[in-house]
């Protein structure tokens, strides 16, 4: 009962605040922007290239899956961006001003407290991925070729558990500092540090959780799931499970202290 409390009031929050409209919105928007752009490049250059006269534009439309990657690297970048802005503040604001305090002492575990919120951040998360992905998926159907939904599904999955991740490291450094701002900063570093060493390091480490984006390519063109994904999703599982502890633990020791 206390978690599903604290779970509701995350979600009414996010919903006052709007955030269950204008997330999912703009995900939305990331999705069908490289379909329209990539299908009416030709006229756009035509309208504002001031080609010669009788000159043409040809050219070649890349594969559809190639086109849903693009739509993928969106979510990677601007994506990733307004889920850590969103949640950069849903702990560490509330122990800077004093909430935190009011909701532990009634009580309220600490673990119930750091995963319910979580939990309410992983799903707006997930509706936003989902749906930006659907939309991307449509529109390359319409535009260009249509791709087996399984492979988007299974896609989908995979993706989501990445963006889970985004949120479960930004969770853990909601309990380390008090500074929303120095939240998102942590947040920030961490994912460049773990994308750098999976660039450099990728023959040597191909289990982890950054890699997953590059590896679900196979999955839209194929359906196939490569063992390096199956490793990186499970590497993902217990890291997501580690931080959470992680997290309920220091933020005991910083609140009791």
């Amino acid at each position: 009962m206390q978690w599903l409390t604290v779970f509701n009031r995350e979600n009414l929050e996010a919903w006052r605040n709007f955030k269950w409209i204008w997330v999912p919105l703009v995900f939305i928007l990331l999705g069908l922007m490289d379909p329209l752009t990539t299908y009416y490049m030709p006229q756009i250059l035509d309208s504002v290239g001031g080609l010669p006269e009788g000159a043409t534009i040809d050219i070649p439309s890349p594969p559809p899956a190639d086109i849903l990657m693009m739509s993928i690297g969106q979510f990677n970048m601007m994506g990733i961006a307004i889920i850590i802005l969103i949640s950069m503040g849903t702990i560490a604001g509330e122990r800077k001003i004093g909430i935190a305090e009011l909701i532990l002492v009634k009580p309220v575990r600490y673990s119930t407290y750091v995963t319910a919120k979580w939990a309410s951040f992983s799903l707006l998360s997930l509706a936003a991925v989902s749906l930006g992905m659907i939309s991307s998926w449509y529109y390359v159907s319409i535009l260009f070729e249509e791709l087996p939904f399984t492979h988007i599904l299974i896609a989908m999955l995979f993706y989501s558990l990445w963006m889970t991740f985004v949120v479960t490291v930004n969770i853990f450094m909601n309990t380390l500092v008090k500074v929303p701002g120095f939240v998102a900063f942590l947040t920030v570093t961490v994912l460049l540090v773990l994308h750098l060493l999976s660039q450099v390091f990728q023959h040597v480490i191909e289990w982890v959780p950054s890699l997953i984006p590059s590896y679900i390519g196979e999955v839209i063109k194929t359906g196939n799931i490569s063992t390096e994904l199956w490793g990186s999703a499970l590497v993902t599982v217990i890291l997501i499970a580690i931080l959470l502890v992680s997290a309920s633990y220091t933020l005991k020791n910083k609140e009791l202290a």
